[in-house]
């Protein structure tokens, strides 16, 4: 039986294997990508991670792995499919008809992005396609950027890159955002973004990088010149394995504290799969370490 088993090897599930390989905790990392890293393993840069400024996301991603790997982390390729209370802990099934014994766990299974689905999206994903401004906004230095969606975080981002780039272009599908107000009265009031309502986009255009958006709106058809698109639509968060288990919020994000503790006891969640309000590398690789020290503790009063 492991004392911990993480399920996941992004920022979060990395982070947490080291800290929980350094307490001496019998551990082992689930991913069902073959040496997946995450989400991060998308962008194409990575400016605000502390002292590995302008790290491509897939290289960085590799130096956790690999951090994670010196310190003897053990790894198994294979699909959770469901997480049984039992006992000792937890037995984990998965997809194989194997059984994983666990006397923890550190849910780190983040989150995946909600897409569009349209022609050219996959194509230049990476290539003037994002889906986070914080990240990649930096590239668009007065240039000219589209953000599709009409929520909070649509409006957010959109705010965030009118101090970069020269234009900001918000499309949404409705007439109505469904951003709050006041977040709608600040963009209304930003010289550089322009609202494009009633617009759905149904194709990315470009070469090697994206430099156009094929709109329909009111049933006609147009061309927006941008140099970046920023899809903000949402994101699912990868939860569905903890639901009974442990309190899921009305988004779908598993509840937990800083120190990653949720309402399942010996259930930890780190990452972009817990309740949260930033959703970055660096608070993902935090989380991770929260939650090994959590365990630790959690492990050493199973014992007192």
């Amino acid at each position: 039986m492991y004392d911990t088993v993480i399920i996941g090897s992004g920022p979060a599930g990395l982070s947490a294997a080291v800290y929980a390989k350094r307490a001496e905790l019998n551990t082992v990392v689930i991913e069902k990508e073959y040496m997946g890293t995450g989400q991060i393993a998308q962008s194409s840069r990575v400016d605000n991670y502390l002292g590995l400024y302008g790290e491509n996301g897939f290289d960085l991603g590799e130096k956790f792995l690999a951090h994670a790997q010196a310190v003897g982390t053990e790894f198994i390729e294979a699909e959770i499919t469901k997480i049984i209370p039992s006992d000792d802990g937890y037995v984990l099934k998965t997809s194989d008809g194997e059984d994983i014994p666990a006397r923890t766990v550190i849910y780190a299974a983040g989150t995946k992005r909600r897409r569009l689905k349209i022609k050219g999206e996959s194509e230049f994903l990476s290539k003037g396609i994002s889906f986070c401004a914080v990240c990649d906004g930096s590239f668009y230095a007065d240039k000219n950027v589209a953000v599709i969606g009409g929520g909070d975080t649509a409006l957010s981002d959109a705010l965030y890159l009118s101090a970069i780039a020269e234009k900001v272009y918000i499309i949404h599908r409705r007439e109505a955002l469904r951003a709050n107000e006041a977040l709608q009265k600040i963009v209304k009031n930003t010289e550089n973004i322009e609202l494009i309502l009633n617009a759905v986009p149904v194709e990315f255009i470009g070469d090697k990088k994206i430099n156009s958006v094929r709109l329909v709106r009111n049933n006609e058809e147009s061309i927006l010149d941008v140099d970046g698109v920023f899809i903000a639509i949402g994101g699912t968060p990868n939860s569905g394995l903890l639901r009974g288990i442990a309190d899921i919020d009305e988004n779908g994000y598993i509840v937990a504290d800083e120190n990653g503790i949720t309402s399942a006891p010996g259930i930890f969640a780190a990452g972009d799969v817990r309740t949260k309000r930033l959703r970055q590398v660096i608070t993902a690789a935090a989380d991770g370490a929260n939650c090994a020290g959590s365990a630790r503790i959690y492990l050493t009063e199973l014992k007192v």
